[in-house]
């Protein structure tokens, strides 16, 4: 009797130690806002999520595997709260091994670029003044994507199939990070990168390349290098990004700037787009934005915000704060503003 429990206290210890040695979480994001947005004469309201941080809900978790290696997992799905539909793990759906080495990470993730382009954007990838606007919005006179011209590029954001190898963090300041997407047989899907960067103290700066196949003989290529410095009273960023297919290229620079100002933080921002290596009607489609943001934290979790853009559009460019416009609308002015607030579990 005695053997039989000692041997039970053992097998208890034992159980103890490995759960001890892993670990679950559950986390997310949810943000709401109602905004108003003008496209040339045409005015639109509507409530919208996403606008200061993406709605998300995730589990991650990871096991000590011994010997300093760690087994992760990372499932993340996007969450429209004024809309519900389908639940998604399509955000980010990973699985890693991390170590001395570094880390190993398969499934989907963000590509390198967008990486560089929401690191050093002072609003990451949402609202008004994020240069997302620019390139993610409708393009020069095609009403196809600004960013990827026509190319049938799917990884401006995200890679499926994708294996990413991720630098350890004791390198004095400098990490990098090299990414292959398979294919499968799906045109736009197969994708190559790399992004390479340095930081320390105040300083940030990191250069990003990536290429995609597309149904065509060209490639869908994307360059970016971005910085930023923290001076404290203000963080300053700068970020150039150019996408090419072909000849076509669009090219955007920003400057912004995020500023506490005791419980809350100011953002600022100035983007401008240029279209050229086509037709004069294409080369002609250029853009402007500016933004300004204020942020009231509530507390460490809970934020109001407002917000407001005007991106101002040139010859065929069709950009717009917001969404689509009516087809054919081109050279307008889109301006918006908008107030919301997010909570973070």
């Amino acid at each position: 009797m005695k053997k039989s429990l000692l041997a039970l206290a053992v097998l208890g210890a034992f159980a103890g130690a490995a759960s001890a040695q892993s670990s679950l979480t559950v986390f997310g994001i949810v943000d709401l806002s109602v905004n108003s947005v003008k496209n040339g004469s045409v005015s639109q309201k509507f409530m919208d999520s996403n606008q200061l941080n993406s709605n998300r809900l995730g589990f991650r978790g990871n096991e000590d595997l011994g010997g300093g290696m760690t087994a992760s997992f990372w499932l993340e799905a996007g969450m429209a709260n004024d809309n519900p539909g389908n639940l998604a793990f399509t955000r980010r759906s990973t699985v890693s091994l991390s170590g001395g080495f570094g880390e190993v990470r398969l499934g989907r993730d963000y590509s390198n670029t967008f990486t560089n382009e929401a690191t050093f954007d002072a609003y990451g990838a949402n609202g008004f003044g994020s240069s997302i606007n620019l390139y993610f919005g409708l393009g020069p006179t095609t009403g196809l994507s600004a960013a990827n011209l026509g190319s049938g590029a799917t990884t401006q954001v995200r890679t499926n199939n994708m294996v990413g190898y991720f630098t350890p963090g004791n390198l004095g300041g400098f990490y990098a990070s090299a990414q292959m997407g398979a294919g499968e047989g799906v045109k736009g899907n197969k994708y190559t990168g790399f992004r390479v960067g340095y930081a320390a103290g105040p300083v940030d700066v990191a250069v990003a390349m990536s290429q995609t196949d597309v149904a065509a003989s060209n490639k869908f290529k994307k360059f970016n290098i971005g910085a930023s410095y923290n001076l404290g009273v203000a963080k300053v960023l700068a970020l150039y990004d150019q996408s090419k297919f072909g000849a076509l290229k669009y090219t955007t620079f920003q400057l912004s700037t995020s500023v506490p100002l005791g419980q809350g933080e100011f953002r600022a921002s100035y983007t401008k787009g240029n279209a050229e290596g086509g037709t004069t009607a294409f080369n002609g489609s250029d853009a402007t934005l500016l933004g300004a943001e204020y942020i009231y934290n509530l507390s460490k979790r809970t934020a109001l915000y407002g917000q407001y853009g005007r991106l101002a559009n040139k010859g065929g460019s069709a950009l717009a704060l917001g969404g689509a416009v009516a087809a054919g609308a081109t050279g307008f002015t889109s301006t918006g503003y908008g107030a919301g607030v997010r909570h973070i579990f």
